[in-house]
């Protein structure tokens, strides 16, 4: 198995110098760039101090003190990015004490960082990494207010410092759980949304007599100054057609900010409008079905229309987001079974996130972009086909996990090994 391979070649490297990242060359490689230049085959690959110097077909290695890596003429891909979930903050769900995604108790909203609670130890981060995914953005989930708080970007390494920008977004929902949160209704959640701008925009001064605003307390208002004012992403849950409608009025008087909508199961109808407005969307293709009022119009067909809209659009797996970012690839292959291009759905999990987040020298394999690379025993959207090696920043990382070292452990298990069971 070029599974086995690979991992001979590169594993003595990896254990001498865990932690630093590895001059690696890898060859006879079929690179899906992400760029201009396409798919390149019998490609070579040279990585420096967690950065791709060199790239292009027939490319040799360099003599000399570098591990190398035959491909075998293998897919090799940019480390796939997760364009939203919550991997990492929670161990289990049902478990208050292992759960830090909300904190409905608390008196903050914006102010909430959800990397403070980020466990890059956490289960959930190797089973997401042995699938090809090197970068996660993790948001925060509502608990008491329609404005969850900070969401970070962090790779999956397990390292403690994993984390690649811990404010990157402030998460909104505006959608029928905001609406909720917010007093009951869409007309609460825009009135309670418009107020924390305000709130934010007029920070300090608004708040010199007391700790108050309109929508906000004064930490609040201090942690969403960035957001509003176009400095820091906003990413905007809506699904329903009319939510994005708003979405894209409020961008229209707010010119400057800097909005995604996640969700966007009925994006197709306003697909034009989106595109006119500049506005990206992360959304699950899978989410097909009507399962809610906001949902009525969902379709297979959503993330075919919205691209060919031009709509930038990346996808995540907007289910158990939690333990099963991973499935990113399954809904990106079936996103492709039902139109969308196959080049538009890796670009979906690897360029256009890259680019949302604002992630400089991700998402592509390219001169001058990070080590974040991926060799597949097949074609990546194929759901028999896995990684073969995972680098991150020029790091080689392990493909195990709890549940690999559990399969491993009792896959052939000697019976004379096992425990005695109960005698009659």
């Amino acid at each position: 198995m070029i599974r086995k391979t690979l991992l001979s070649a590169v594993a003595m490297t990896a254990l001498a110098l865990p932690g630093f990242a590895q001059d690696l060359y890898i060859g006879n490689a079929k690179v899906w760039t992400g760029t201009d230049a396409g798919v390149v085959d019998n490609a070579g690959i040279l990585i420096r101090d967690g950065e791709i110097v060199a790239m292009g077909a027939g490319l040799s290695a360099p003599r000399g003190g570098i591990q190398t890596v035959d491909a075998e003429g293998n897919w090799v891909t940019p480390g796939i990015i997760s364009a939203f979930s919550r991997t990492g903050i929670v161990e289990v769900s049902a478990e208050d004490t292992t759960n830090d995604t909300n904190a409905s108790g608390s008196a903050f909203s914006v102010a909430l960082r959800a990397a403070d609670g980020f466990n890059p130890a956490a289960t959930p981060v190797a089973v997401t990494r042995i699938e090809g995914v090197t970068r996660i953005a993790v948001a925060p989930s509502n608990g008491g207010s329609m404005i969850a708080g900070q969401g970070f970007v962090a790779d999956t390494s397990g390292d403690p410092d994993s984390m690649t920008d811990e404010r990157a977004f402030v998460y909104v929902d505006i959608g029928e759980r905001g609406a909720g949160l917010a007093g009951g209704s869409r007309p609460a959640a825009w009135a309670a949304l418009r107020g924390a701008f305000a709130d934010a925009r007029g920070y300090p001064a608004r708040f010199m007599a007391h700790n108050e605003g309109d929508a906000l307390t004064r930490a609040d208002a201090q942690a969403f100054g960035d957001a509003v004012r176009g400095r820091q992403l906003m990413v905007v849950a809506a699904h329903r057609a009319s939510d994005i409608r708003q979405v894209i009025k409020l961008k229209a008087q707010n010119t400057n900010l800097n909005l995604t909508i996640v969700g966007a199961d009925e994006g197709w109808i306003v697909a034009d409008e989106l595109a006119a407005a500049d506005i990206p969307v992360i959304i699950d293709p899978f989410q097909n079905l009507p399962a809610s009022f906001a949902q009525l119009g969902a379709t297979s067909k959503n993330a075919e229309r919205l691209i060919a809209a031009g709509v930038d659009t990346a996808f995540a797996h907007l289910g158990d987001d939690s333990h099963q970012a991973r499935l990113i690839l399954q809904v990106a292959g079936n996103a492709v079974a039902n139109g969308v291009d196959f080049d538009d759905a890796m670009a979906a999990i690897t360029t256009v996130p890259a680019q949302i987040y604002g992630l400089d020298g991700y998402g592509t394999v390219a001169v001058g972009s990070a080590g974040d690379v991926v060799i597949w025993d097949g074609d990546p959207l194929e759901l028999s086909s896995a990684p073969s090696l995972v680098v991150i920043d020029g790091d080689v990382q392990s493909l195990e996990s709890r549940q690999t070292r559990l399969r491993d452990r009792y896959l052939d298990l000697d019976e004379s090994e096992r425990p005695l069971a109960y005698k009659n």
